[in-house]
């Protein structure tokens, strides 16, 4: 089937093979056969020969050799699941001599706008490692990368790959960590868990204890509010040690987890459990204990590993479960493992109030027909007797009564628990010993009989008469006994011999002699030493003056204690906590520091940039007053406003990562890339000054743009978290001074004395690049003009500059950056007519100015005219009635219009990317009207530039029902390149892409609002037709700008 010529044939074959190895048969026979098809052209069998490669890849590494080229093709494949099969096949392969290939396939894997191909990438990372360790600088220099990934879908694999490859190097979490810890909640489970052990071993690098000051507070942590005014915490801690105060880090870190305890999955619950355990207030930790509890409905296997970290818990901390005592109690259909640390817990949680209850459930344990299990009960009652004075003779003459139990198992147990009692307080209890030696003849377990034996000996002093008759009676059976019960038989001996040598010597020296000849060593080296030392001759050292000192010594009481107590030092939840031993690839957990380092390292510097920005711009303002562009009201409503950074880092950080949560992968994606073309674009600036005078103005347009991107990289560190936002959600900062260079550039094409200054400026510049000169916003451009300026023509990108920008794009990345609009319309819109507005008219037209107002605002220029013969004072924007999420940033209060004046406002409006109408009042002093703005679609855009390989590369992701086409007859007038240009961009903010083609013109934009592209196509046919080709996500827009563009096309 697999060698059919029919598709269907073919995938028929494949779904049945990998369903053979679903099932866990060997299909390896196949492998040539299959791998024939990695070419198919059919998406459907491809996927299933890269499920069938993954599996066989490591086995049959000659074979997929062959392949390697197609895997190499695929990684450029359209469709993300290709591209990200193609890696996983790739670095299946285990051969040392494609490493640099793998590597570079990494490298653009992780730059690929699919953040499932990045996802990819970062579990590639791990076996590249295993295979080639040498690479590992490399390779941390793409886990730096990744970890400023905004995308969930990426952040749990790339810090597996930190935690695989470079756990150490906690300096490159510090940016990131903020981002971690919000984007938590969003990530899959398994994602959850690792960055859960991750940051909980971070924590414990970067913050204090909090458990220093808890023997002092916990009680006012429970009695009085949390938070106290500082006057009040002063007073209380004059005569108590410093109080802590929890660093907002570390705070944020358990607030964001707290949530994951109602998670579906166990392994989460059990991680943030353990961090809990490991970072929180001890007064705080309390809380884990109901959803660990819930676990134990899970299966035994999840109950195993749930128990066991309970277990350990309990012996520390034994308020944090004895609320739910009864959920430890044992079910008969629980297995032996589950039933066993079920009775630890319960023996941790033993108390004076709660011991009878427990002990009547232990009763009923002891009946159980589990042998085992009896067994690990009847060693609970001996350690709650132990722990729990007020019960020992209550637990002792249980087991007493127990050694007339049927089954030797739960006797043997009680003796030797037994013995372990009766060394805490032996003068009170001859009379057990005395019943324990008539039970020595039934009794046959070697322990159980040795435990007898070991206490008659070592109180024979309280029962003189019994103890030679045990002897002579073990002396019969010695040569049939166990060794343990003969090494005690030894020990019996000696020790009457010592204290009562009349009655007992022969007897000694004949158990002795039996013991010289025994088959075992160690009974025969015991036997030798005995002899030596409690048998006087010529031969005896010093040693036996001091015979009876050695053997009756007091012997100390043994502690009996939980076998889980030693497990506290590995950290919960891990396999060596579970094995009680050090497992491969264990990573402890370090001490508290006891000074926290500086917490300025997870500060991002993204926020300390847009400080001097507004400090800058506020001196500015309080030079120029009258011409004061950015209005308070913007400050307030703008979130992403300069002045929102100077907030608190903790606080501000939280709130944008919250917001940005919701940005596209796409543009995740096309963020980090972009990022990354900024330093290849500073370097290309001097090539950019050199073309023709008909395309200065462009160059000095993006020369300027690109200095202000290249300094502020500069400023911002490469692991900030910021950065990793989209190019539609740059900094207020950034975007100003993008949209002050272009507004300088706009400026500068009015006239030729301008246009000189800019020329001599820029060459200022180049030679003394300073953070300042980016900073010189001349507010002057942006005062109201009266007339809205067009640009001729001539001004569309040349041939020459749009190659060049070709030329900038990284090869594996896409260069998507906002330019510089390519034409500004002319046409003005009535708002209101001068009858209804009573002498006030008002017009307005797009300016195409991006970022005049931060993100998401399309600018309008409102022309304002006084009609009358009276002046109208305080002209404004009153009652807004707008559609959900569409915003206005309001223009400036107009105080005075003089009569037959005229002034021209500037205001921005969220549209939303829809062409839904805002709809707000115009006020006077003494009126106000309704008014309303529509935008045509073509200016909801910010056009972009980009390579024609990255706009095809676009295309391809974007296929399907994100594309809309039409056929329409062109005009013959309209069929130069020049002419389609001219008409597209005038009807659309369309940046304009190079093409190799003469028939072909691309577009690109992104829409303002999300930041999704929007790519044009114009292809001219044979007979004055062309394709009109248009690719978004946006697929309503897309279809309205269609519709839009057809005409413009098809008319002359």
């Amino acid at each position: 089937m697999l060698e059919s010529s029919k598709d269907s044939a073919k995938l028929d074959a494949m779904k049945r093979i990998v369903g053979m190895i679903a099932k866990g048969k060997n299909a390896s026979e196949l492998f040539p056969a299959v791998v024939k098809n990695v070419a198919s052209k059919n998406i459907e069998i491809k996927k299933l020969v890269y499920v069938y490669l993954m599996r066989y890849a490591e086995e049959q590494q000659d074979l997929a050799l062959l392949s390697i080229s197609t895997f190499q093709r695929a990684l450029k494949d359209p469709n993300q699941l290709i591209r990200a099969s193609a890696l996983r096949v790739l670095s299946s392969i285990r051969v040392p001599i494609i490493v640099p290939i793998m590597m570079l396939a990494i490298k653009e894997a992780s730059s690929d706008l699919s953040p499932y191909v990045r996802k990819n990438a970062a579990h590639a990372i791990q076996k590249l490692y295993s295979l080639d360790p040498e690479q590992k600088e490399m390779l941390i220099e793409v886990i730096e990368k990744l970890l400023k990934d905004r995308s969930t879908l990426v952040a749990g694999s790339v810090v597996m790959a930190f935690e695989e490859v470079c756990p150490d190097r906690i300096d490159l979490i510090h940016k990131n960590y903020r981002k971690l810890c919000n984007l938590l909640v969003d990530v899959e489970e398994w994602g959850q868990v690792v960055i859960i052990h991750m940051l909980t071993r971070y924590a414990r690098t970067q913050f204090v204890s909090p458990w220093k000051t808890d023997d002092d507070v916990v009680e006012e942590y429970n009695e009085n509010n949390f938070y106290e005014s500082d006057g009040e915490q002063k007073e209380k801690d004059r005569n108590v040690k410093k109080t802590y105060t929890m660093d907002p880090d570390h705070r944020l870190l358990l607030r964001n987890t707290k949530p994951l305890l109602q998670s579906r999955n166990a392994a989460v619950v059990m991680a943030v459990a353990q961090l809990y355990w490991h970072l929180a207030p001890k007064s705080e930790a309390g809380i884990v204990s109901k959803s660990l509890v819930r676990l134990l409905r899970s299966n035994r296997e999840v109950q195993y590993i749930v128990l066991q970290n309970i277990a350990t818990m309990s012996i520390q901390r034994k308020g944090m479960f004895e609320p739910y005592l009864k959920s430890f109690y044992v079910r008969s259909t629980d297995p032996t493992m589950i039933k066993t640390l079920k009775l630890e817990i319960l023996t941790n949680l033993a108390n004076e109030a709660n011991i009878s209850t427990l002990l009547r459930e232990f009763q009923t344990y002891v009946k159980s027909q589990d042998k085992q299990f009896a067994a690990a009960t009847i060693q609970a009652i001996g350690r709650c007797a132990t722990n729990i004075t007020e019960v020992t003779d209550t637990c002792l003459n249980g087991l007493v009564c127990l050694l007339s139990n049927r089954d030797e198992t739960v006797v043997a147990e009680s003796v030797v628990v037994i013995k372990k009692l009766l060394q805490t307080q032996p003068a009170h209890h001859g009379e057990i010993i005395k019943h324990m030696a008539k039970l020595l003849d039934n009794i046959t377990v070697p322990v159980a009989r040795a435990s007898i034996l070991w206490l008659i000996g070592e109180y024979c002093e309280r029962v003189p008469k019994i103890a030679p008759d045990v002897l002579r009676k073990t002396a019969k059976s010695f040569t049939n006994e166990d060794d343990l019960v003969k090494l005690q038989i030894l020990n019996l001996g000696a020790k009457l011999y010592l204290t009562n040598s009349k009655q007992t010597k022969l007897l000694t020296q004949y158990v002795l002699n039996l013991g010289k000849y025994d088959q075992s060593y160690d009974i025969r080296d015991r036997t030798r030493f005995i002899r030596q030392l409690i048998v006087p001759n010529e031969k005896s050292g010093a040693l036996s003056k001091y015979a009876k000192k050695i053997f009756l010594a007091q012997k100390p009481a043994p502690l009996l204690e939980s076998p889980f107590k030693d497990r506290d030092h590995f950290q919960l939840g891990t396999l060596s906590h579970t094995l009680n031993s050090r497992a491969t690839g264990y990573l402890e957990l370090s001490d508290w520091p006891d000074v926290a380092p500086d917490p300025a390292v997870r500060n991002v510097e993204v926020a300390e940039s847009a400080k001097e920005w507004t400090a800058i711009l506020g001196k500015t303002k309080k030079e120029k007053p009258t011409e004061k562009f950015y209005s308070e009201s913007e400050e307030e409503e703008d979130e992403s406003a300069s002045t929102g950074a100077t907030e608190s880092e903790s606080g501000s950080e939280s709130e944008k990562e919250d917001k940005e949560e919701g940005s596209s992968d796409e543009s995740s994606g096309s963020s980090s890339s972009s990022e990354e073309s900024s330093d290849s674009e500073s370097d290309s600036k001097e090539s950019t000054a050199k073309k023709t005078s008909g395309a200065v103005k462009e160059s000095n347009a993006e020369e300027s743009k690109k200095k202000a991107k290249g300094i502020s990289k500069n400023r911002n560190t490469s692991s900030s978290s910021d950065t990793e936002s989209s190019s539609s959600e740059g900094s207020s900062s950034d975007s100003k001074s993008v949209s002050d260079s272009r507004s300088d550039s706009d400026s500068g094409k009015s006239g030729s004395a301008t246009s000189s200054k800019k020329e001599e400026k820029t060459a200022q510049d180049r030679k003394t690049p300073s953070k300042q000169d980016v900073f010189l916003l001349d507010l002057d451009d942006f005062y109201p003009v009266t007339t809205p300026v067009a640009v001729p023509t001539a001004a569309v990108l040349s041939p020459s500059l749009t190659a060049d920008l070709e030329g900038l794009s990284l090869s594996g990345s896409s260069v998507i950056d906002v330019t510089t609009q390519v034409f500004v319309p002319t046409k003005t819109h009535e708002m209101l007519h001068r009858m209804t507005g009573k002498g006030l008219s008002a017009h307005y037209h797009f300016s195409r100015q991006p970022d005049m107002f931060g993100d998401h605002m399309v600018p309008v220029q409102v022309t304002v005219t006084n009609t009358t013969d009276q002046k109208i004072e305080n002209i404004h924007i009153g009652e807004k009635k707008l559609p959900l999420g569409m915003r206005i940033h309001e223009f400036n209060p107009i105080e005075c219009l003089e009569p037959g004046g005229s002034v021209t406002v500037s205001m921005g409006i969220d549209f939303c990317d829809s062409t839904q109408t805002a709809s707000f009042q115009l006020c006077t002093k003494d009126d106000h009207f309704n008014v309303n703005i529509q935008p045509p679609v073509g200016e909801l855009l910010l056009p972009v530039t980009m390579s024609e390989k990255d706009f095809k590369k676009e295309q391809g992701m974007l296929t399907g029902m994100n594309e809309t086409s039409a056929t329409i007859a062109v005009a013959p007038q309209n069929s130069t390149s020049l002419v389609i240009i001219e008409k597209v961009v005038k009807a659309a903010n369309l940046g304009v892409v190079p093409s190799g083609q003469d028939n072909i013109h691309r577009f690109a934009a992104k829409t303002v609002h999300s930041g999704s592209l929007m790519l044009v196509t114009v292809e001219l046919k044979e007979s004055s037709t062309a394709q009109l080709i248009i690719n978004t996500e946006k697929t309503v827009i897309g279809s309205v700008l269609l519709r839009e563009l057809k005409p413009v096309l098809s008319q002359g």
